[in-house]
């Protein structure tokens, strides 16, 4: 299989700030809209804050599996295209609508003493954008991006109130991208297919105090996404097959939560950074030169994206002994820069609504279905890659069902 190169600049955006990332990777991960930090109490603790699960049963695993259901509808661009060589011609069109399944598994093992291990088994994001109308196929004909995150740790609990983990990061990333300005009368064609392993590390922290307070914090580190492989190039009639590589930096990211516990409702707030200035350019290069006509596809391209911030806001409402009632809001900012955004990746800021429930059927094992609503803003851009327009709609839509088992 052929290695893609273009799939690095779409994993950065996909993984991490607002974009497509997908942080809601369970039952109450989607409820909450990913206020899932400092209250965590299953087996979803293994990825968003491992060290809460020295708190869980010591006498007991813990394991919950389900799937989301992600709806994107279609992103719809008015407005204009100049070329490099000034030419300027309208562009509306939109994106195809996509339907994707996603499924996850976490794993948090009985205590060992002080010590306690877990597994999660995710897709932390990913993208799928195909234009259909003319202008936007020569930039991103089809971007498409799968992701599985391997995601073990260790915890160990210091005291009654303190707890600290250690994990690792383990991506494996796919991908397809296409370039077609055919129909625009350039022509000019790329292909690429391939997929990559890279690594990263992730650390937390649990706090819990006296009158049901709960402190957490989280990070995950910047992960070096080395990719090398094979690039075919259309010139009119002509296919050239070159050799490529390019490094791509994903950010690091910062989480504080604390959460509070009030008779049978339980809220938390969660903060999170995400460090995305460290991503400036995506260079990419050839094992020789390019013929003047695909001197764009060997263009450095700036990003010079901004650190964001990320508000969540989520409810546990304990209903019954069976059954608790779960809401969430989430602010989300865009790291891309207005005069940098492209057709593959029309982003804006959001807002996040989620709502769900959980049902403890017995003892052992429980269910539940979360829903969750992203909203993008509208967003008037002009960009250095010659885009003058609008873009409106998209987002997404997500529907989980999670079952939990403890044994």
């Amino acid at each position: 299989m052929r290695r893609v190169i273009l799939l690095s600049m779409v994993v950065g955006v996909s993984l991490f700030g607002a974009a497509y990332k997908l942080p809601e990777t369970s039952l109450k991960g989607t409820s909450l809209s990913a206020a899932n930090v400092a209250a965590c109490d299953g087996a979803d603790c293994a990825y968003y804050n491992s060290a809460n699960s020295a708190f869980l049963d010591g006498a007991s695993q813990y394991l919950e599996v389900g799937g989301t259901f992600v709806h994107l509808p279609a992103v719809e661009y008015s407005g204009m295209q100049t070329f490099s060589s000034g030419v300027t011609i309208p562009a509306n069109g939109e994106t195809k609508k996509e339907n994707i399944l996603l499924p996850y598994l976490h794993y948090i093992s009985k205590a060992y003493g002080n010590l306690r291990y877990g597994v999660s088994v995710v897709v932390p994001g990913g993208l799928v954008k195909r234009w259909e109308s003319p202008v936007q196929k020569l930039f991103a004909k089809k971007f498409d991006l799968t992701m599985v995150l391997i995601n073990p740790s260790v915890t160990y609990k210091l005291n009654q109130n303190f707890a600290v983990s250690a994990g690792v990061d383990i991506l494996y990333s796919k991908g397809k991208v296409e370039n077609d300005g055919t129909l625009i009368g350039q022509p000019v064609t790329r292909v690429m297919d391939g997929d990559s392993i890279d690594y990263g590390f992730n650390v937390a922290a649990a706090w819990h105090l006296e009158n049901g307070i709960n402190v957490a914090a989280t990070y995950r580190s910047k992960i070096k996404m080395s990719l090398d492989g094979d690039a075919t190039l259309g010139l009119g009639p002509l296919s050239l097959d070159y050799k490529a590589d390019v490094d791509v930096y994903l950010p690091a990211a910062l989480t504080l939560a604390v959460s509070k516990e009030i008779d049978k409702v339980t809220l938390e707030f969660v903060y999170e950074r995400t460090f995305w200035s460290s991503y400036k350019y995506l260079d990419f290069n050839y094992n020789k030169p390019l013929p003047p006509q695909l001197a764009s596809f060997d263009a450095k391209v700036p990003k010079l994206w901004k650190d964001t911030n990320t508000f969540r806001v989520g409810l546990k409402y304990k209903y019954s002994d069976k059954l608790t009632l779960m809401a969430g809001y989430t602010h989300d900012e865009s790291p891309i820069k207005s005069k940098y955004v492209g057709y593959e990746m029309p982003d804006s800021d959001a807002n996040i609504f989620s709502a769900g429930f959980y049902y403890q059927q017995s003892s052992n094992f429980g269910w539940g279905v979360g829903v969750l609503y992203d909203s993008k803003k509208k967003r008037t851009v002009r960009t250095i890659g010659g885009i003058n327009g609008t873009f409106d709609k998209g987002g997404a839509l997500l529907v989980t069902a999670g079952f939990s088992y403890k044994f």
